[in-house]
C-alpha cells in the first residue's frame, strides 16, 4: 500500500512483488505498484491506482532496425527483426512466466504469419512481446521443464537403488540357492509328473536382483529430451514451421547449451542430425513453387565427421550418414545423396542461405557443449569423393555472407582463460576482497573508470543479516527426520511444506575442483515459488543437503567493478545456470516505520512476501501461493498486513547484493526463503539466476519502478534515466 506523504527512492532495489512467477511482466509495465521510499530529491510518489490497468507494447524503435536481407526471400522474416548493434551474446533476461510440467504452455502461431512489427518489436497477437522476449520465454520454459525432469529422474534412480538394496538384503536372509540352505523358492518349485524338477528352474530373487541392478546401471532417461518432447506436444516450440534465413529474436553470436534448446526454439529442428531441411511438404507453400526440395535451412558443425574443415568464413562440410556413432568419428559406410545431403545440393542450385551453428566442448554446460549461431552461409560448391577411410562421402563448400556481425566462436568466453591469476594481476584492482574473507571466494573490486581509481566505500561487509535486539526472530522447533540428503528421503516433512517435492534439484559441478569450490554440486531452484521452505536448525539432514541451498554461501566467483554510467556493478567469472543461487540480500533488519525519514538511503528493500502471496495491490501471485494462504496467521489478516512490516537496510551494512544494478531485461529474480522459522514477514530475500549467465556478463534484476511515479517538492514529475544497456531498455528508471 502506498502511504500518503511517502516518496520513492531513486535507486533502491525492488522487492519480489513486482515479479510474475519470478520474472517481471513487461506487457503490463504501467500496472506495477510504486515503491514507497524517498528519492534523493525528496519527491512524492503519485497514487498508482489511477494508472493501474494501463498497458503498452514495448520493443526497439524503427531507427534501431538493421535488417539483413538475402535472396531468395522465401519464408523469410528478417524484415521483422529489430537488430541492435549493442546486443550481447546471449540475451540477458527477457522476462516471461515459466510454465512447469503438466501446465499448458502458450501457443505460438506459425512464425510466417505472426511477425513482430518493425516499429515496435512486437506484434498485435503477441500481447506486446518482442521476438527477443519470446526467445527468452521459450528458453526459460525449456529450463523449467528440464529441471522438473531432472528431479523426476533422480527420484526414479533413487527408488531403483532402494529396491536393489531390499533385494540384496532378501538375498542374504534367504541364502538357499546361494549357499547350503534350501530356499523358499526351491521348496515351492514346480515338479514334473514323476516328481522331477528337471527343466523347472525355481524363481529366485537373484534374477530380480539382476534385473533391478541393470535398471539402476542403465543410462538415465535424458531430461533434456523429455523436456523437449513436452514442449513439442504442448505446442510451445517457438518456430514450429521451418524457415530459411535469420529467425527474429535470434542474433549472430547467441549461444545455446544443448541441441534440445535449439530444437525448442526452432533454429535447428533435430537433436541429433547435423543437417536440417525443409521436406517435400513445403513445395506447395506460397513463394516456394519455383524451388527444388528438399532444401537445407541449417547445419551444425561440431567435429563429428573427420573430413570436416572449418576456416571460420569458409567451411568444407561433410554430408551426413555412414559415420560411426560409437564415438571414434570414423566413416564406416558410403553416404547416399538423399535427405539432408540432397537438401544441401539443392540449396547450392537454388542459391538460398543456410544457418550455421558451431558446437564447442564446454565443461560447465550440462550437455558438455555450447552451440553458437554464426550467421548465414551460402553453399558455393558440392562434389562426391572418397573420404579418409575410403568410403564415398559428399563434400560441400560454404562461404559466409558479407555484412553480418563478426564471428564470436573464436573468443574465449566459456573458460577462465581471460581471468588472470593471481587476483593481484587484475587490471584496475582496488580491493583484493571486499568481503575480507567472509565468503567462500574472494570478491575483488576493480576500477578502470575513475582517475585516480578508488574502491567501494561507506559500508561494512556482512555476509549475514544483522538482527537488532528489539526485533525478535521466532524459531521453529520442528524439522524433518531425514538422514543425509533430503532428496533421497521418501517422507521428508520439508518437502511436504513445499507442496510435495523439494524446491531444489541437485546438479553436479564438473569443474568444482578447478575453481576451488567447497561444493561438488549446486542446488538449482526448479521454478520461482511464492515461498521456499528450507531445512532448518531442528532438521536432522546433512548441512550440505540440497534443501539448505541458501545457507551454503557463494558458489560462484563474482567481481565488483566500476561502470561508466551506473556506479558499481557485479559480474560473474563462472557460467551460472538457470535456477542457481547467486546470493542473499543482507543488511540490517528494520521495521519500515524506522526508515521513513531516510531520504538519502537507496538500499532499502521491503520484505513483502506476505503481500505477494495474497496478491495485494496488483502484485502478481506466484506458483504455490494457494498452498500458503490458508496457513497464514490470523494477525496477518489485519489492516497492517496491507503494507510490509519489515525491510532490509543495506545502506551502511551489506554484502555483494547491494552492488547489483537494475536491468530492464534482468538475468536474476527474487525469491523469498524460510528456514529457521515460518514467519513470512521476516523471510530471507535471495537472488537466483533466471537465465544461463556466461562469464563476464553483468548481473541485474528489475528494481520495479514504473514511469512517472515520482514527483518533486514542486509537484513536478521527477525523471531518472536508465543506463542498463538492455536491448529493450525503457530508457527511464522512473
Amino acid at each position: 500500500m502506498v502511504i500518503a506523504g511517502t516518496a520513492a527512492a531513486s535507486c533502491r532495489p525492488r522487492s519480489a512483488r513486482y515479479a510474475e512467477k519470478g520474472y517481471p511482466s513487461y506487457a503490463e509495465l504501467d500496472g506495477r505498484r510504486v515503491p514507497r521510499w524517498r528519492n534523493d530529491g525528496g519527491g512524492r510518489v503519485k497514487n498508482p491506482e489511477s494508472r493501474r490497468g494501463r498497458k503498452r507494447g514495448r520493443g526497439v524503435s524503427a531507427d534501431a532496425v538493421a535488417a539483413f536481407k538475402v535472396e531468395p526471400p522465401i519464408l523469410q522474416v528478417e524484415e521483422a527483426v529489430a537488430q541492435e548493434h549493442d546486443r550481447k551474446r546471449r540475451m540477458t533476461g527477457a522476462t516471461v512466466s515459466v510454465t512447469a510440467v503438466g501446465k499448458a504452455f502458450p501457443l505460438i502461431e506459425d512464425a510466417e504469419e505472426e511477425v513482430a512489427s518493425t516499429d515496435g518489436g512486437a506484434d498485435e497477437r503477441g500481447g506486446g512481446k518482442s521476438w527477443r522476449l519470446r526467445v527468452k520465454e521459450t528458453l526459460r520454459a525449456f529450463s523449467s521443464n528440464y529441471l522438473h525432469f531432472v528431479q523426476e529422474e533422480q527420484r526414479r534412480a533413487e527408488s531403483v537403488r532402494q529396491d536393489l538394496n531390499a533385494f540384496k538384503l532378501l538375498k542374504r536372509q534367504i541364502p538357499g540357492e546361494y549357499g547350503r540352505t534350501m530356499t523358499l523358492a526351491k521348496q515351492h518349485v514346480k515338479r514334473g509328473p514323476n516328481g522331477s524338477t528337471r527343466g523347472h528352474k525355481p524363481k529366485s530373487c537373484n534374477s530380480q536382483v539382476n534385473g533391478n541392478y541393470q535398471e539402476a546401471k542403465r543410462a538415465s532417461k535424458r531430461p533434456d529430451l523429455k523436456a523437449l518432447t513436452k514442449m513439442q506436444e504442448s505446442g510451445a516450440v517457438l518456430y514450429r514451421e521451418k524457415m530459411i534465413g535469420h529467425l527474429p529474436g535470434i542474433d549472430v553470436g547467441d549461444q545455446f547449451y544443448s541441441r534440445a534448446e535449439m530444437v525448442a526454439l526452432g533454429i535447428h529442428s533435430h537433436w541429433l542430425k547435423g543437417i536440417d531441411y525443409m521436406g517435400m511438404k513445403y513445395q506447395d507453400k506460397k513463394g516456394c513453387e519455383d524451388f527444388t526440395f528438399p532444401l537445407a535451412t541449417c547445419i551444425v558443425l561440431s567435429g563429428v565427421y573427420e573430413d570436416d574443415l572449418d576456416n571460420a568464413n569458409e567451411i568444407i562440410y561433410t554430408g551426413q550418414g555412414g559415420n560411426n556413432w560409437l564415438g571414434n568419428r570414423l566413416q564406416i559406410t558410403a553416404q547416399t545423396l538423399l535427405r539432408g545431403n540432397l537438401a544441401l545440393k539443392n540449396s547450392k542450385d537454388n542459391g538460398n542461405p543456410v544457418r550455421v551453428i558451431r558446437g564447442h566442448v564446454e565443461k560447465s554446460s550440462y550437455s558438455g557443449k555450447v552451440y553458437t549461431y554464426d550467421g548465414l552461409y551460402k553453399v558455393v560448391g558440392y562434389w562426391p569423393q572418397k573420404g579418409m577411410q575410403g568410403h564415398l562421402v559428399f563434400k560441400y563448400r560454404l562461404k559466409r555472407l558479407e555484412g553480418q556481425p563478426p564471428l564470436t566462436t573464436s573468443q574465449v568466453l566459456f573458460t577462465r582463460g581471460n581471468v588472470p591469476m593471481p587476483i593481484s594481476e587484475l587490471p584496475g584492482l582496488v580491493c583484493a576482497d571486499i568481503s575480507n574473507g567472509q565468503e567462500n571466494f574472494p570478491i575483488p573490486a576493480t576500477n578502470l573508470v575513475d582517475n585516480p581509481p578508488v574502491p567501494p566505500s561507506g559500508f561494512v561487509y556482512s555476509k549475514s543479516l544483522q538482527i537488532p535486539e528489539h526485533i525478535k526472530i521466532p524459531i521453529d522447533k520442528i524439522g524433518c527426520n531425514c538422514s543425509g540428503d533430503c532428496s533421497t528421503s521418501e517422507h521428508c516433512l520439508c518437502a511436504k511444506r513445499n507442496g510435495s517435492d523439494l524446491p531444489y534439484v541437485s546438479t553436479q559441478r564438473k569443474n568444482a575442483n578447478r575453481n576451488r569450490s567447497k561444493h561438488n554440486s549446486v542446488g538449482r531452484l526448479v521454478e520461482p515459488k511464492a515461498v521456499v521452505y528450507e531445512c532448518g536448525t531442528y532438521c536432522t539432514c546433512h548441512c550440505n543437503c540440497v534443501n539448505r541451498t541458501s545457507q551454503q554461501g557463494l558458489k560462484y566467483r563474482l567481481e565488483v567493478f566500476k561502470t561508466e554510467s551506473k556506479g558499481w556493478g557485479v559480474r560473474t567469472w563462472d557460467t551460472i545456470l538457470p535456477g542457481a543461487l547467486i546470493c542473499e540480500y543482507t543488511g540490517v533488519l528494520r521495521r519500515t516505520t524506522e526508515v521513513e525519514g531516510f531520504l538519502e538511503n537507496n538500499y532499502i528493500f521491503d520484505i513483502d512476501c506476505l503481500q505477494t502471496i495474497k496478491g495485494l495491490d496488483g502484485r502478481e501471485q506466484r506458483a504455490g501461493s494457494e498452498l500458503h494462504i490458508a496457513s497464514l496467521h490470523s494477525e496477518h489478516d489485519s489492516e497492517a498486513s496491507q503494507a510490509p512490516e519489515y525491510c532490509i537496510d543495506a545502506g551502511s551494512v551489506g554484502n555483494i547484493a547491494r552492488f547489483i544494478n537494475h536491468s530492464c531485461q534482468p538475468n536474476l529474480f527474487i525469491q523469498c526463503v524460510l528456514s529457521s522459522h515460518s514467519d513470512i514477514k521476516l523471510a530471507k530475500i535471495m537472488l537466483f539466476a533466471a537465465d544461463t549467465i556466461p562469464p563476464f556478463q553483468e548481473l541485474g534484476y528489475d528494481y520495479g519502478y514504473h514511469l512517472d511515479s515520482v514527483t518533486g517538492a514542486d509537484g513536478q514529475i521527477v525523471k531518472l534515466a536508465c543506463h542498463c544497456g538492455a536491448p529493450d531498455c525503457r530508457k527511464r528508471l522512473y
